[in-house]
């Protein structure tokens, strides 16, 4: 038959339900660079539907890709003003100015610390990778009736479309239940491995739009089994090159955020002892004027109790004077009565004169003592001061320094790259190792499944009461009720479900 193309897609070792898997090609850093900046121009674009929380994440590793770790010296209020981070159609859907996006997005681009550029990109590609019209080429095809449809062809299998819905498939044929794909013309068919199922054809516009969509099928067919697939000896040593490359990089990391850890810790140590040594300058600064007051204090007391004394002696010799007055003029009592009370009452004056005058003297000695007293202790002031001021120009001024190193971050998730090789020749031990290996990769993709999906849960909740109904697209309509049915008429769990009994033939 003229144009009949036929690829055989049927495996029976692999009938469990496989977790869903990255395809990792081995590129330069520039390609990887392109293929992540034409993902992100296709969600920005509309091009892939994209929720308004999942795209508040995406974001915020974009961001963190492009700026590095998050510093708020640096970073900020308004950093992003100039950046295209959201579809407009999220930005129209809520009553929220760009300050309130850019606040979410930094919330969470401020957890993504320690992430190299490389992670932050893979973390954007498993987000964007599980949205319901990533890898999926659309083209559009009519049934038997003539009923306009749309043809899905992405990595796990083709799904069939209503033209108005592009997130929820009608009906969806996973690889591994695709005995044979082929095309006539412009009539494409798929024959189901289940043989009580009726064989799907439907046709499209051009032949070469047959030859493009079986290419596309042969291709995500290949990539499908190769993920399946033992691994040959280059694989394996490609990926021991590969851990010991990521635990080298890791270890790398690790040294440069000790280095920063410890740079930061000597600043900090510097400022302090810098800060310490103004503090004891002052300190000196503030000893040296206290002796310096305490010496005019010293100086000015000496010389008060210099006068007092002088002041004391002559009043002492006042006294001395008095008192040999007071016998020379008993010694010369006069005659007369009259002259005898004269002499009596000036003896009289002088006695009490006299005896001021010793009090006077008592007092002034008392004082000239008390000022020798607070002489001593300006004095003993003074060498308390001096001795002040030597410890402080001799104490040491620089600390040891013990810093403490840092703690190692976590490890990283590790992604195994695929072979080239097509052979199907399984052995037992092979199968045990390689189930083992996709279960540990299920559960630990579960686990940071379920983190991501409370984070983004939690956002969606905060910004939902912002949220302008009138405003919603089809698209988001369809997503949400996606949602509120759990999620159950997406592609993934389309192609999950498990295969009811006397299943009717397919009627689309």
């Amino acid at each position: 038959m003229a144009g009949a193309i036929a690829s055989r897609m049927s495996f029976s070792s692999l009938k469990r339900k496989q977790p869903k898997t990255f395809t990792v090609r081995i590129v330069t850093m520039d390609a990887e660079m392109e293929f992540n900046c034409e993902v992100k121009k296709q969600i920005l674009d509309e091009k892939i539907y994209c929720p308004p929380e999942a795209s508040v994440l995406l974001a915020s590793y974009a961001v963190q890709a492009k700026y590095g770790d998050y510093d708020p010296s640096v970073h900020k209020r308004g950093f992003l003003a100039q950046e295209e981070l959201l579809p407009k159609r999220v930005i129209n859907l809520y009553q929220m100015t760009p300050e309130m996006w850019e606040e979410r997005i930094t919330a969470w681009y401020a957890e993504h610390r320690g992430r190299a550029r490389d992670e932050a990109e893979m973390e954007y590609l498993k987000i964007a990778q599980d949205l319901e019209m990533y890898g999926v080429n659309y083209f559009a095809i009519r049934n038997k009736k003539g009923t306009e449809l749309l043809l899905g062809v992405d990595a796990l299998g083709l799904h069939i479309y209503d033209p108005e819905n592009r997130l929820t498939p009608k009906i969806s044929f996973p690889w591994n239940e695709i005995r044979n794909i082929s095309y006539s013309d412009k009539e494409f068919t798929i024959k189901p491995l289940d043989k009580k199922i009726d064989v799907f054809k439907f046709n499209s516009s051009k032949l070469r739009v047959n030859k493009l969509i079986l290419q596309l099928c042969i291709g995500n067919h290949d990539l499908f089994m190769r993920r399946r697939k033992a691994d040959s000896l280059e694989v394996q040593q490609m990926k021991a090159q590969a851990r010991e490359e990521k635990a080298r990089k890791q270890m790398e990391r690790q040294r440069l955020a000790r280095e920063k850890q410890m740079r930061e810790e000597a600043e900090r140590t510097r400022d302090e002892l810098e800060r310490r040594l103004l503090q004891m300058k002052e300190e000196a600064t503030m000893a040296n004027e206290a002796l310096m007051r305490s010496e005019e204090t010293a100086d000015l007391l000496a010389e008060k109790a210099q006068i007092t004394e002088e002041e004391a002696k002559l009043l002492a010799q006042k006294a001395a004077e008095a008192e040999q007055e007071m016998q020379r003029i008993k010694a010369t009592a006069i005659r007369t009565e009259e002259e005898k009370r004269l002499m009596e009452q000036k003896v009289l004056e002088a006695e009490v004169l006299a005896l001021k005058m010793a009090e006077e003297s008592e007092r002034r000695a008392k004082e000239a003592d008390q000022l020798k007293q607070d002489l001593q202790e300006a004095r003993e002031a003074e060498r308390r001061a001096k001795q002040k001021l030597l410890e402080i120009t001799t104490k040491p001024t620089y600390p040891p320094m013990n810093p403490i190193p840092a703690p190692l971050p976590p490890d990283m998730p590790s992604f195994n790259l695929i072979g080239d090789s097509l052979s199907f020749d399984f052995k037992d031990t092979d199968m045990k190792r390689l189930s083992m290996e996709i279960e540990k990769e299920k559960v630990e993709y579960m686990e940071k499944s379920k983190h991501l999906q409370e984070q983004l849960n939690e956002l969606k909740t905060e910004i939902e009461a912002l949220k302008l109904k009138e405003r919603e697209t089809a698209l988001d309509i369809l997503h949400n009720e996606n949602s509120d049915r759990g999620g159950t008429s997406s592609k993934h769990n389309t192609i999950k479900k498990p295969q009811a009994q006397g299943r009717r033939p397919i009627c689309i």
